[in-house]
């Protein structure tokens, strides 16, 4: 049981003693804030001093349903009673069968094998493998290369640093990979004096044809994030890029994996991104908020075809890959209690209404005339400072300065941006909005 008869300070003082925490460095904190937390509700999150925190990027991009939502909160009270965990290997479970059932329903069954894991970075690990070992299993021995988007992110452990193109990853650990191809990125903040995001696409398109021909036999497949390239600071880019790619993918042989572990489960609009382009991936990984942000999940769905391929009396022809908490049956369940809610509540229409809301709420992004780059995809909203007014520091300062107006933000560089929770509430926008604001006049002019 977890004692509770101590002080926020002090709970601080024991996790920098015993805890490491993820992508940070730890002697930062002896300046920047560690937050000890109590309990959530809905978007908010409360410390153990007694403050609250509006949660404005889901905790990571994975809390679509508020904290403590009920609806997961039964059902996985529920599951409890009856199944908290089997192996997958040689047995299966009614929520491992019922979520990948209603999964592919959701693809119009396109997607119709789902392979599960933890993680989002293991989920790509199971795409590229897959990729990898079907043209094997085809006798196409050479295809084993794979093509990324310039500043793509996909995931911190080995296989995915490989198709990952963030500095400080790639400068630390690319000496351990076998580093992608890189292609340009449809970015539309790339865009030259009158040129659009479909001329950035265009441009994006020929280059990664380039890079097809130059390789034609080699690539086993071509990894992007649909729609927005989140980690490289929300990166927005046109829908026709995908139309695009499934094109090229297709005339040269290629696999085409779509990583929706941040885009997917209604961010952009749709249920999955690629739904705005009227494509469907070989690959489509999904993890974040398909289980409501309440526990590790992820997966990767797949074609028939794909699936076939393995499908051997020979043993070294299947998949070889295996997590111990495949297909958990906590995890799916909360999963179901997800798509539920998706379904009993018109979340995505209601999500139509609730993008118009954050737009015109953050209108006052297109009146500064220290951002650019103001933009929005379905539930992301982003902008950039301009380097003109932009400091050293300014993404830890703002994170700290936003802390004591009771809203959690954390910029990605230059780029601030929100990814809330799909239960928003009108008082609850409005204080993101004068949050952010407030914040940011504030650390510009401490900054100045």
């Amino acid at each position: 049981m977890i004692k509770k008869a101590f002080t926020s300070n002090q709970w601080v003082e024991r996790s920098l003693k015993a805890v490491w925490h993820p992508c940070t460095q730890m002697k930062h904190h002896e300046q920047f804030p560690l937050v000890a937390l109590s309990h959530g509700q809905g978007v908010w999150l409360y410390g153990q001093d007694g403050n609250r925190y509006l949660d404005a990027v889901s905790s990571w991009w994975v809390n679509l349903f508020g904290h403590a939502n009920p609806t997961i909160n039964a059902a996985l009270k529920d599951q409890l009673d009856q199944l908290e965990h089997a192996m997958l290997a040689g047995f299966t479970h009614p929520p491992v069968v019922e979520l990948s059932e209603r999964l592919s329903a959701l693809t119009q069954h396109q997607l119709g094998h789902t392979f599960y894991a933890s993680d989002g970075a293991s989920a790509i690990e199971i795409a590229l493998k897959m990729s990898f070992h079907y043209w094997r299993n085809r006798g196409f021995e050479n295809k084993k290369e794979f093509i990324c988007l310039k500043n793509s992110y996909h995931g911190e452990t080995l296989g995915a640093l490989a198709v990952t193109d963030v500095a400080i990853f790639k400068d630390a650990y690319g000496p351990l990979t076998k580093q992608a191809h890189i292609v340009a990125s449809p970015d539309c903040r790339n865009a030259k004096n009158g040129e659009s995001a479909s001329d950035v696409a265009k441009l994006a398109l020929a280059d990664l044809e380039k890079t097809l021909q130059q390789h034609q036999g080699n690539i086993a497949a071509l990894i992007l994030e649909p729609l927005v390239q989140c980690a490289t600071g929300m990166a927005m880019y046109d829908a026709s890029y995908l139309t695009g790619a499934r094109e090229l993918c297709d005339q040269y042989q290629v696999h085409l994996i779509a990583d929706e572990i941040a885009v997917g489960c209604g961010r952009t609009g749709t249920f999955f991104a690629v739904e705005q382009a009227n494509i469907w991936p070989d690959f489509l990984a999904l993890s974040k908020g398909i289980s409501g942000g309440y526990l590790p999940l992820s997966l990767v769905m797949t074609t028939d075809e794909i699936y076939q391929s393995f499908y051997h009396d020979d043993i070294t022809k299947g998949f070889l890959h295996s997590h111990s908490y495949t297909g958990n049956p906590l995890a799916c369940r909360a999963a179901l209690a997800t798509l539920d809610i998706f379904e009993n509540e018109q979340v995505l229409k209601k999500n139509e209404v609730l993008a118009q809301k954050i737009s015109a709420a953050f209108d006052w992004t297109r009146q500064d005339a220290r951002i650019e780059h103001v933009r929005q995809k379905g539930m992301i909203f982003a902008f950039d400072i301009k380097a003109s007014a932009l400091k050293n520091g300014f993404a830890k300062a703002f994170f700290k300065e936003a802390l004591s107006h009771e809203v959690l933000v954390r910029p990605i560089g230059s780029t601030i941006y929100i990814m809330p929770p799909y239960v928003l509430s009108d008082s609850e926008l409005s204080h993101l909005s004068k949050g952010i604001q407030t914040t940011l006049e504030q650390v510009l002019i401490n900054h100045a």
